[in-house]
């Protein structure tokens, strides 16, 4: 039986981003997203529909749902002071609006400002899916997409980038590096005295768990030798520059983790018999993946290509000598 504790979802590491736990945010998703939010550590938690009901005047789109008489004006409604993207909403010109709404006015869509504030209030992303294979023949839009949309919309409304104050989710940095920091506390917990040299990640997608993993290999490598490789620096710049304090890193790199291996599994998304995934092709060809990664074929080459699990189980157990 799993813990609970041993499941990373892609908010998972959201649990170490204490200077916002005390902070007034809003949280974009559908599903229980205040609940998980609240169960991540945040104390203050504003919902798209929360905000959409102190703010009738501002969800205009849909005219079924405009206010038929002009409504009070608003008091007591909490500023917000940063948003939390968890996944797709269900209505996304709702969700565009009073997002951009919020970065524009500084957490106050009540309020009238004479300059757009920039930096814009910290945001937060977690799953950046473009697409994603549901039982229809064609791929459907995922978190990415609509990133990709309120990106587009900021920079048309502002002429400025719009900027995370981290993206979480496979492949970032942020997600292998928090699945280390557990790793990490299991050992303790077991007593293990040696320090944890290797990392293996066990996928099925190139383009998601290979190219993860072997980015953070990257970063375990550049972070050894104190100095970011090319290939990986803008990619890295979509982390928070506090993501080392987050992350508790010991300052002594000789009980850190060095490198991280990718094993590539032929159960799911990869199989043997074409040399590259036709979804890699594609990706190759189209770049799939966020903004702030750049693409590197490279990235997407497995360490290791086995046939399932338990053959990547017996690989990692080889290479460690427990075998």
């Amino acid at each position: 039986q799993v813990s609970p504790e041993q499941v990373i979802l892609s908010h998972s590491p959201l649990r170490l981003f204490g200077q916002f736990h005390q902070k007034c945010m809003l949280v974009a998703g559908q599903g229980p997203v205040e609940e998980n939010a609240l169960s991540l550590g945040f104390k203050h938690v504003v919902t798209m529909e929360a905000l959409r009901k102190a703010y009738p005047l501002l969800d205009m789109v849909d005219q079924s749902r405009r206010p038929k008489e002009l409504p009070p004006p608003t008091t007591g409604f909490p500023t917000i002071e940063g948003v939390i993207l968890f996944g797709e909403p269900v209505r996304w010109e709702t969700s565009l609006q009073l997002i951009i709404d919020v970065l524009l006015s500084n957490g106050n869509p009540g309020a009238e400002l004479q300059d757009i504030p920039y930096p814009h209030l910290p945001v937060l992303a977690c799953n950046m899916d473009l697409l994603w294979m549901a039982e229809a023949k064609m791929p459907r839009f995922g978190h990415g997409t609509f990133l990709l949309c309120l990106e587009n919309i900021y920079k048309k409304v502002t002429g400025r980038e719009l900027k995370y104050e981290a993206l979480i989710g496979k492949p970032s940095t942020v997600t292998y590096r928090y699945a280390e920091y557990l790793i990490q506390q299991q050992a303790e917990k077991q007593g293990w005295k040696s320090p944890i040299r290797r990392l293996y990640a066990v996928g099925d997608n190139p383009m998601s768990d290979v190219y993860g993993a072997n980015l953070y290999n990257n970063y375990l490598k550049s972070a050894h030798q104190n100095q970011v490789q090319a290939g990986v620096k803008r990619s890295l710049q979509a982390v928070s520059p506090q993501m080392e304090d987050h992350l508790q890193l010991r300052k002594d790199r000789n009980n850190s983790v060095e490198s991280c291996e990718s094993i590539l599994v032929c159960t799911g998304v990869y199989r043997h018999n074409t040399d590259v995934p036709s979804k890699t092709k594609e990706c190759m060809t189209v770049f799939h993946g966020h903004r702030d990664f750049c693409f590197d074929p490279s990235l997407v080459e497995a360490s290791y290509i086995v046939q399932d699990v338990n053959d990547a189980v017996q690989l990692a157990f080889k290479k460690e000598n427990w075998s």
